[in-house]
């Protein structure tokens, strides 16, 4: 009878008391990265309130150019930036510094990425290692980073080879990502050109990195291979294809990926253009989420069995804009907001937690070609 009245007590806490008494964190830290061909001058922070679904503008980072995907560290003291240009000696990734009481930014460097158009970055378990996918470079690298966050030079480079069928986007390599995966000792390195997701080893106190020579995953001709995610408890991982608008869901084991599953995201019977975008789950796993973009500008949403991985459709959502090429759940679970390039807004929605559907808050705000967006606790 104790153990009843302590489960009703500790609900009845869930549902009427604010995430902050909880002991759970209500205020974040939003980042928002940017494409700075138009108005915007770099990255953005906001203060993004989880129990009223509003954010309020801190600071910027100005004179970063084309920031178009952020990492932050494990520590939250540092937040890492590519550069995506296709400069003659190709793209950069850039570090900052992070005041927390000031929430504000401020640049430390900046070292080259070893290919044009840098579109991904992430950040190791340890905070001691960055990796960057070159789109038009169609490689790889890995950056040593110094205890003061600064990035130093390139200690590994890998340059992928290859074509597939689509002669318009596939005509050579094309890195989308360069997802560390949750045992930190693999690396797993999507490529829309070849049609491949290739899995790396990695050793992070050696700071060594080398191709998984059977972690090879061969997607569907034409396909396309654009962004990854796992699952919380790292058995499942999903990758988003851009070309044909599909979801692979995979089981994962030592460095592989088996395929367990496909699903598509577009409508039946859709002759409308097709472009993937983003994927990402729900803090606790329960439902999967993936964009599109292009004629839909819509959020696809999934429910996740928890047993084997398998995917359920379970509805979509409008974006809010047009073209959602990224958006994040806040860590709360409470919220999904969408960042919209062609139409400068970033929206947001309050997510369901039993169901998984979206609806909308009318809080949005404007900000020239968001495209990336990136959060940490205030506290």
């Amino acid at each position: 009878m104790r153990k009843i009245l302590c489960f009703a007590v500790m609900s009845m806490l869930l549902i009427f008391y604010p995430a902050s008494i909880l002991g759970q964190s209500s205020s974040f830290y939003l980042f928002v990265g940017t494409y700075t061909s138009g108005e915007s001058e770099g990255i953005y922070v906001y203060e993004f309130n989880a129990e009223t679904g509003e954010a309020n503008y801190i600071s910027k980072v100005s004179g970063v150019e084309n920031p178009s995907y952020i990492a932050i560290s494990p520590d939250d003291n540092y937040v890492y930036a590519v550069n995506e240009t296709g400069a003659e000696n190709g793209g950069s990734v850039s570090a900052f510094s992070f005041d927390k009481a000031k929430g504000e930014l401020k640049f430390l460097n900046k070292k080259s990425s070893r290919g044009g158009h840098p579109c991904y970055v992430s950040v190791d378990q340890t905070g001691r290692w960055a990796f960057a996918g070159n789109y038009s470079g169609g490689s790889l690298s890995m950056l040593p980073i110094a205890e003061d966050g600064s990035l130093q030079e390139a200690k590994a480079y890998f340059e992928h080879s290859g074509s597939s069928v689509n002669k318009n986007r596939q005509e050579r390599p094309h890195v989308h990502c360069t997802y560390v995966a949750p045992d930190n000792e693999h690396v797993l390195v999507a490529d829309l050109g070849t049609d491949q997701v290739k899995s790396y080893r990695f050793n992070a106190s050696k700071g060594e990195l080398a191709p998984l020579e059977s972690g090879v995953y061969e997607a569907e001709p034409g396909s396309g291979p654009r962004h990854i995610t796992f699952h919380p408890e790292g058995d499942f991982a999903y990758l988003i294809n851009e070309l044909n608008g599909t979801i692979d869901a995979f089981t994962f084991e030592a460095g592989k990926l088996n395929k367990i599953q496909q699903v598509s995201t577009l409508p039946e019977n859709y002759e409308g253009v097709v472009s993937g975008a983003d994927i990402q789950l729900s803090p606790d796993g329960k439902f999967l989420y993936a964009s599109n973009r292009e004629d839909l500008n819509n959020i696809v949403i999934y429910s996740v069995n928890q047993e084997n991985g398998q995917l359920s459709y379970v509805g979509k959502q409008n974006s809010g804009g047009i073209h959602p090429r990224n958006f994040m759940i806040d860590p709360t679970g409470q919220y999904l907001l969408v960042a919209n390039r062609n139409t400068d807004n970033v929206v947001v929605f309050k997510r369901d937690k039993e169901s998984g559907m979206l609806t909308k808050t009318g809080n949005e705000f404007e900000i020239s070609m968001p495209v990336c967006l990136k959060m940490m606790s205030v506290d």
